[in-house]
């Protein structure tokens, strides 16, 4: 099967984008939607195909953004080093490793890291106070496992992943188009996945130096695109306009306006369950602060 992503937008009709939010371990749901879609595919063009043959742009941000490198990083034979149907198994059995305090015991249950008993909430909201909930290394170690020194240029399509910088209170956004522009934005793709996975309160702030083609060191210190790009399908549109307004001979004849070549694949993580625990008199009766 020839490998739809090695041909520019403008070979087809249209310009497809695949874009996955946010969402922590709710990263199950894309995972499940996607398995399906591309086993739909592979019943077209055969069981090796892959879901980065067939999106121009591959976009996500936190979970998505996870994702979105393990359907793009290549493998040595230089197809995706996962398939969409490992997304959910590869959750199901990291998950409660990632999400899992020094000092407690785990049963390998998607539930064993939450706080149990009659004072949980209280040690809880005390740990918040100490700093986020989670160390993250073993995160940090599975994602550098996975993608080894694979680079943002190295993807087998073009993907966009935002990050938020909380040293210059900017966002990051980290795309193979802006790589070829800005070099130093070329950042092995582990950096840029633990990046964009750290959300405050739950997984530390990540720190991390990159070089640009000229030897320069670039300081980054990231956490999760969420804050900056809760809708990463917004931002694959931003790009992709750029590009053309660029004058980006793969988007020719596109004008910057030809939204309908557009074709958004957009999968949610579902929606968290609002607790409304305080109120500002809950938390200070007298409602003075």
């Amino acid at each position: 099967m020839e490998r739809l992503s090695s041909q520019p937008p403008t070979y087809g009709n249209l310009i497809t984008i695949l874009s996955i939010d946010g969402g922590g371990i709710r990263g199950i749901i894309p995972g499940t939607i996607l398995a399906y879609l591309e086993s739909q595919l592979q019943e077209l063009d055969g069981e090796d195909a892959r879901l980065a043959d067939y999106f121009d742009v591959i976009a996500g941000t936190s979970t998505g953004g996870l994702v979105t490198a393990m359907l793009t990083a290549p493998d040595e034979n230089n197809r995706p080093i996962f398939a969409a149907k490992d997304i959910k198994p590869f959750y199901v059995e990291n998950c409660p490793k990632f999400f899992h305090r020094k000092g407690e015991s785990c049963n390998g249950s998607l539930n064993c890291c939450h706080g149990r008993g009659m004072f949980a909430s209280h040690r809880n909201r005390l740990n918040l106070l100490a700093g986020p909930k989670y160390d993250g290394k073993y995160l940090h170690q599975v994602v550098r496992e996975k993608l080894g020194e694979t680079r943002l240029h190295q993807t087998l399509t073009n993907v966009v992943i935002p990050t938020f910088d909380i040293k210059t209170l900017q966002p990051t956004v980290f795309s193979t188009y802006e790589a070829k522009q800005y070099p130093f934005l070329n950042a092995r793709l582990s950096d840029i996945c633990i990046s964009t996975s750290a959300a405050p309160t739950y997984l530390p702030a990540y720190h991390f130096n990159n070089n640009d083609n000229e030897g320069n060191v670039w300081e980054f210190n990231l956490i999760d695109g969420g804050v900056a790009a809760n809708n990463p399908a917004l931002v694959a549109i931003s790009q992709i306009t750029k590009e053309v307004f660029s004058g980006n001979s793969d988007f020719f004849p596109i004008k910057p306006i030809d939204y309908g070549r557009f074709l958004v694949i957009s999968i949610g993580t579902g929606s968290a369950k609002a607790e409304q625990k305080y109120t500002v008199r809950k938390w200070r009766p007298n409602g003075v602060f």
